[in-house]
């Protein structure tokens, strides 16, 4: 199904990928001698790409449901098809460099994260690490795809979850019925993550429940 074109998308697209970039390559200002990171924030621009994977998602599933053209099969094949090549490619080049320039025990952690990475469950991997925030996570050349996993996790779940809700008719009695699951569900979901934002932000930033 052809999607139609939609500018303020790549808009918040190119707003999320600047984030990111500007946050890890730390940028530093000085006022008065006091030191300030440029988009100290900036990670959160892959909040911004979930937002719009969602929403990108929800159509396409609920507009092809509409015209009878949804396909499980079909779904998941164009997710792999978009994925998958340049995940190999990532991840033998990084196995490539790693086996050449690597200590043995970097090239254990990386061969690690590689495997969680393949089975789309890094987010749990790095989360049994060391933090995201830590200085050490600039060795770790995989260390991106936990939010890839955390996607595809989403892919799982929510797809057949909305497509059951669709092929149901919901009336407006089953649509407020549904409205306070998802409801309760964000709540849950904000209040996982909220514990751990001051003290332990790593729990609430590689968790799927905290999104």
């Amino acid at each position: 199904m052809n999607f139609k074109y939609r500018p303020e998308i790549d808009g918040l697209r190119a707003i999320a990928v600047f984030s990111v970039v500007f946050y890890h390559a730390d940028f530093n200002f000085y006022i008065n001698g006091i030191s300030y990171k440029f988009f100290k924030g900036g990670f959160l621009g892959v909040d911004i790409f979930f937002v719009i994977s969602g929403y990108l998602i929800t159509y396409l599933i609920l507009e092809n449901a509409r015209k009878n053209k949804f396909s499980f099969k079909d779904f998941y094949e164009r997710r792999a098809r978009r994925l998958l090549p340049t995940l190999f490619l990532v991840i033998t080049s990084s196995l490539f460099l790693g086996w050449l320039f690597m200590m043995p025990n970097q090239l254990k952690n990386l061969s690690g994260s590689s495997l969680s990475s393949l089975l789309f469950v890094s987010n749990f991997w790095f989360l049994a690490k060391e933090s995201y925030f830590a200085d050490i996570s600039s060795l770790k050349p995989l260390l991106h795809t936990w939010s890839l996993s955390v996607e595809e996790q989403f892919y799982l779940i929510f797809p057949p979850f909305l497509y059951f809700l669709y092929k149901k008719k919901i009336n407006s009695i089953k649509l407020i019925f549904t409205f306070v699951i998802l409801g309760s569900l964000t709540l849950v979901s904000t209040s996982a993550g909220l514990p751990f934002v001051g003290a332990s932000p790593s729990p609430s930033f590689f968790s799927p429940i905290c999104f």
